[in-house]
């Protein structure tokens, strides 16, 4: 009897043999039908956040005088007019109880700005093992916090581009995102790979195409691939996302960062049908405080120009 290789099986080969994404995606449609990107009949429609991570250095500040908290990334979005809060998992306090949480929570409700989504630092990225097995489990536990925060999504990391060479690392990866994403899912959180580490988009797609969930997809950081064309490699990704990070800057292979072609990046998700948000990460050189309003403004505009 002849077997059929899975779409599964189909993702790991495409990244051992080093086949091209392109190729891989056009012989696994022949072979195995076209994996499903997320069905958006209706136009794109965009909701804009706040990452704090766009506040690192404040968050981080030792002068308690400019020392920023999530309260007050909170009350900076709604000033601003953001409708919505990423808020960066970096930044809770150790351990995050559940007091905190839902002080947070209410918080945020009351200044009229939703919890959009929530990240943690975890690697899935490694072969099965204890080290895979302690990332999965902490990954688990940053969705009972987001359950509580009222956050649609967890953005997790797979890892860096040389530790996913690693054999056997690709597979923990799928494995991994498998049962964080089934885990969430209970809980109606979204589990989202952000494409960060530099990370190549046929391995990305190796992952999405891997994993089995109705709540797996992309964090699409639209700044992350330093590729030959980066365009072209978000058009790729663009129909697996569940959640954007939108960047002022890109930064192609071997070239300095250039900023970013908004009206370029905005067609690209109306192309893919993307509903959902778009996540600002400012991580350019200017203060943020003095950077953000601006762009923001132009974001809106590219928008209601769309």
């Amino acid at each position: 009897m002849t077997t059929h290789p899975t779409r599964r099986d189909f993702a790991l080969t495409c990244l051992r043999t080093g086949l091209a994404g392109a190729v891989c995606t056009l012989v696994g449609a022949h072979r195995l039908g076209a994996i499903e990107p997320f069905v958006r009949p209706g136009p794109a429609r965009f909701k804009l956040s706040l990452v704090g991570y766009s506040f690192r250095s404040y968050f981080k500040s030792a002068d308690p005088a400019k020392r920023m908290t999530l309260f007050d990334l909170v009350d900076y979005c709604a000033v601003q007019g953001f409708a919505g809060v990423e808020l960066t998992g970096y930044y809770f306090p150790q351990p995050a109880t559940n007091d905190y949480l839902i002080r947070l929570k209410r918080h945020a409700h009351l200044r009229g700005v939703s919890v959009s989504g929530t990240s943690i630092g975890s690697t899935l990225g490694l072969p099965r093992g204890p080290k895979l097995d302690q990332q999965i489990a902490a990954v688990k536990a940053w969705v009972d916090a987001a359950a509580v925060l009222g956050a649609p999504y967890v953005r997790v990391f797979a890892n860096g581009a040389k530790a996913m060479l690693v054999p056997g690392s690709l597979e923990g990866a799928i494995a991994g995102f498998e049962e964080c994403a089934d885990y969430a899912g209970k809980k109606g959180v979204f589990i989202g790979l952000e494409n960060d580490g530099g990370i190549t988009p046929d391995t990305v797609l190796a992952i999405v195409h891997g994993v089995r969930s109705p709540w797996f997809g992309l964090n699409l950081d639209l700044g992350n691939y330093h590729t030959s064309d980066v365009y072209a490699d978000l058009v790729r990704c663009a129909p697996y996302a569940v959640n954007v990070h939108f960047k002022k800057q890109i930064r192609e292979a071997g070239k300095p960062a250039v900023p970013a072609n908004v009206t370029r990046m905005l067609q690209i998700l109306r192309d893919a049908h993307y509903e959902g948000w778009l996540g600002f990460e400012y991580e350019a050189e200017e203060d943020p405080y003095q950077a953000i309003p601006p762009w923001l403004q132009q974001v809106k505009k590219e928008i209601a120009l769309g």
